[in-house]
Protein backbone atom coordinates (compact mmCIF):
# COMPACT_ATOMS: atom_id res chain seq x y z
CA UNK A 1 0.00 0.00 0.00
CA UNK A 2 2.91 2.18 0.91
CA UNK A 3 4.04 2.50 -3.22
CA UNK A 4 0.26 2.80 -4.23
CA UNK A 5 0.28 5.79 -1.73
CA UNK A 6 3.54 7.30 -3.13
CA UNK A 7 2.10 6.98 -6.54
CA UNK A 8 -1.10 8.90 -5.13
CA UNK A 9 1.44 11.51 -3.93
CA UNK A 10 3.06 11.31 -7.46
CA UNK A 11 -0.21 12.23 -9.60
CA UNK A 12 -1.64 14.25 -6.84
CA UNK A 13 1.57 16.75 -7.33
CA UNK A 14 1.56 16.56 -11.02
CA UNK A 15 -2.80 17.53 -10.69
CA UNK A 16 -1.40 20.48 -8.49
CA UNK A 17 1.11 22.00 -10.62
CA UNK A 18 -1.13 21.52 -13.74
CA UNK A 19 -3.86 23.19 -11.50
CA UNK A 20 -1.79 26.15 -10.25
CA UNK A 21 0.00 27.09 -13.77
CA UNK A 22 -3.43 26.75 -15.36
CA UNK A 23 -4.71 29.11 -12.70
CA UNK A 24 -3.00 32.15 -14.72
CA UNK A 25 -5.25 31.09 -17.57
CA UNK A 26 -8.48 32.88 -15.42
CA UNK A 27 -6.26 36.02 -15.24
CA UNK A 28 -5.47 35.74 -19.08
CA UNK A 29 -9.50 35.19 -20.01
CA UNK A 30 -9.93 38.34 -17.82
CA UNK A 31 -7.29 40.69 -19.79
CA UNK A 32 -8.21 39.68 -23.03
CA UNK A 33 -11.50 39.90 -22.77
CA UNK A 34 -11.36 43.46 -21.20
CA UNK A 35 -8.55 44.18 -23.99
CA UNK A 36 -11.91 43.21 -26.30
CA UNK A 37 -14.02 45.15 -25.42
CA UNK A 38 -12.22 48.50 -24.80
CA UNK A 39 -11.41 48.06 -28.52
CA UNK A 40 -14.60 47.70 -29.47
CA UNK A 41 -15.77 50.32 -27.48
CA UNK A 42 -13.44 53.26 -27.25
CA UNK A 43 -11.65 52.56 -30.73
CA UNK A 44 -14.43 50.60 -32.87
CA UNK A 45 -11.86 47.89 -33.28
CA UNK A 46 -11.71 44.05 -33.21
CA UNK A 47 -9.95 41.40 -34.17
CA UNK A 48 -11.02 37.94 -34.74
CA UNK A 49 -7.91 35.90 -33.33
CA UNK A 50 -8.71 38.02 -30.04
CA UNK A 51 -12.07 37.01 -29.52
CA UNK A 52 -11.17 33.34 -30.39
CA UNK A 53 -8.11 33.40 -28.00
CA UNK A 54 -11.24 34.22 -25.26
CA UNK A 55 -12.33 30.86 -26.60
CA UNK A 56 -9.28 29.34 -26.33
CA UNK A 57 -8.05 30.11 -22.86
CA UNK A 58 -11.39 29.73 -20.93
CA UNK A 59 -11.94 25.90 -22.69
CA UNK A 60 -7.73 25.18 -21.36
CA UNK A 61 -8.63 26.63 -18.13
CA UNK A 62 -11.64 24.09 -17.30
CA UNK A 63 -9.89 21.04 -19.37
CA UNK A 64 -6.57 21.41 -17.25
CA UNK A 65 -8.09 22.14 -13.58
CA UNK A 66 -10.71 19.45 -13.65
CA UNK A 67 -7.90 17.16 -11.94
CA UNK A 68 -6.70 19.93 -9.61
CA UNK A 69 -10.74 20.44 -8.93
CA UNK A 70 -10.96 16.63 -8.34
CA UNK A 71 -7.94 17.02 -6.25
CA UNK A 72 -9.11 19.62 -4.29
CA UNK A 73 -12.61 17.67 -3.66
CA UNK A 74 -14.04 21.33 -5.17
CA UNK A 75 -15.90 19.29 -8.01
CA UNK A 76 -19.88 19.39 -7.44
CA UNK A 77 -21.71 16.78 -5.71
CA UNK A 78 -24.52 16.61 -3.55
CA UNK A 79 -22.75 16.90 0.34
CA UNK A 80 -26.60 16.66 1.90
CA UNK A 81 -25.58 13.19 2.78
CA UNK A 82 -21.97 12.54 1.80
CA UNK A 83 -21.04 15.08 3.82
CA UNK A 84 -22.17 13.44 7.11
CA UNK A 85 -20.36 9.85 6.47
CA UNK A 86 -17.48 7.98 7.94
CA UNK A 87 -14.63 8.30 5.94
CA UNK A 88 -14.82 4.25 5.34
CA UNK A 89 -18.40 4.90 4.08
CA UNK A 90 -17.41 7.63 1.88
CA UNK A 91 -14.13 5.80 0.28
CA UNK A 92 -16.93 2.91 -0.45
CA UNK A 93 -18.72 5.35 -2.14
CA UNK A 94 -15.97 7.05 -3.77
CA UNK A 95 -14.86 3.61 -4.84
CA UNK A 96 -18.52 2.48 -6.65
CA UNK A 97 -18.49 6.18 -8.14
CA UNK A 98 -14.85 5.80 -9.50
CA UNK A 99 -15.69 2.24 -11.18
CA UNK A 100 -18.61 2.82 -12.34
CA UNK A 101 -18.94 6.51 -13.36
CA UNK A 102 -15.43 8.39 -13.66
CA UNK A 103 -13.42 5.79 -15.23
CA UNK A 104 -15.95 4.76 -17.67
CA UNK A 105 -17.04 8.33 -18.49
CA UNK A 106 -13.01 8.92 -19.18
CA UNK A 107 -12.76 6.03 -21.19
CA UNK A 108 -15.79 7.07 -23.35
CA UNK A 109 -14.29 10.21 -23.28
CA UNK A 110 -11.64 9.17 -25.41
CA UNK A 111 -12.80 6.60 -27.76
CA UNK A 112 -15.54 9.01 -28.94
CA UNK A 113 -13.09 11.97 -29.16
CA UNK A 114 -10.08 10.52 -30.46
CA UNK A 115 -11.05 9.92 -33.97
CA UNK A 116 -12.60 13.52 -33.96
CA UNK A 117 -9.42 15.36 -32.47
CA UNK A 118 -6.90 12.57 -34.70
CA UNK A 119 -9.43 14.14 -37.98
CA UNK A 120 -9.01 17.33 -37.19
CA UNK A 121 -4.51 17.16 -37.11
CA UNK A 122 -5.23 14.94 -40.34
CA UNK A 123 -7.05 17.80 -42.39
CA UNK A 124 -5.13 20.30 -41.05
CA UNK A 125 -8.29 22.44 -39.39
CA UNK A 126 -7.57 26.11 -39.28
CA UNK A 127 -9.49 28.94 -37.98
CA UNK A 128 -13.16 28.97 -36.42
CA UNK A 129 -13.62 31.88 -38.50
CA UNK A 130 -11.34 33.96 -41.09
CA UNK A 131 -9.05 36.11 -39.73
CA UNK A 132 -8.65 33.79 -36.13
CA UNK A 133 -6.29 31.32 -34.69
CA UNK A 134 -5.33 28.17 -36.54
CA UNK A 135 -5.23 26.52 -33.32
CA UNK A 136 -8.50 24.09 -33.69
CA UNK A 137 -6.96 20.82 -34.09
CA UNK A 138 -4.75 21.42 -30.52
CA UNK A 139 -8.10 22.45 -28.66
CA UNK A 140 -9.69 19.61 -29.85
CA UNK A 141 -6.34 18.03 -28.48
CA UNK A 142 -7.70 19.36 -24.72
CA UNK A 143 -10.59 16.84 -24.67
CA UNK A 144 -8.05 14.16 -24.93
CA UNK A 145 -5.81 15.81 -22.30
CA UNK A 146 -8.90 16.41 -20.07
CA UNK A 147 -10.07 12.95 -20.00
CA UNK A 148 -6.15 11.91 -19.38
CA UNK A 149 -5.83 13.76 -16.09
CA UNK A 150 -9.23 13.29 -14.61
CA UNK A 151 -8.52 9.77 -15.02
CA UNK A 152 -5.12 10.36 -13.19
CA UNK A 153 -6.35 12.09 -10.86
CA UNK A 154 -9.42 9.28 -10.11
CA UNK A 155 -6.70 6.61 -9.72
CA UNK A 156 -5.02 8.90 -7.16
CA UNK A 157 -8.18 8.81 -5.14
CA UNK A 158 -8.94 5.53 -5.91
CA UNK A 159 -6.16 4.55 -4.25
CA UNK A 160 -6.46 6.35 -1.33
CA UNK A 161 -10.09 5.07 -0.54
CA UNK A 162 -8.70 2.01 -0.57
CA UNK A 163 -5.85 2.84 1.78
CA UNK A 164 -8.68 4.61 4.06
CA UNK A 165 -10.63 0.99 3.93
CA UNK A 166 -7.27 -0.80 4.93
CA UNK A 167 -6.52 1.65 7.37
CA UNK A 168 -3.47 2.69 6.01
CA UNK A 169 -4.74 6.43 5.66
CA UNK A 170 -7.37 8.51 7.47
CA UNK A 171 -8.79 10.63 4.78
CA UNK A 172 -9.44 10.65 0.91
CA UNK A 173 -8.71 13.66 0.80
CA UNK A 174 -5.74 14.75 2.67
CA UNK A 175 -6.00 18.50 1.15
CA UNK A 176 -9.37 18.70 3.12
CA UNK A 177 -7.74 18.31 6.50
CA UNK A 178 -5.23 21.17 5.55
CA UNK A 179 -7.30 23.26 4.52
CA UNK A 180 -10.27 23.00 7.09
CA UNK A 181 -7.02 23.67 10.10
CA UNK A 182 -5.45 26.56 8.20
Amino acid sequence: MHAALKLADGIDAVSRAIGMSARWLAVAVVLVQFLVVVLRYVWSSSFVWMQESVVYIHAALFMLAIGYAYLLDAHVRVDFFYGQWSERKKAITDIAGILLTVLPFCALLWWASFGYVERSFRMGEGPMAVGGLPLQPWLKSLILVMAALLALQSLSILIRAVAVLSGAAESIFPRRQTMAEG
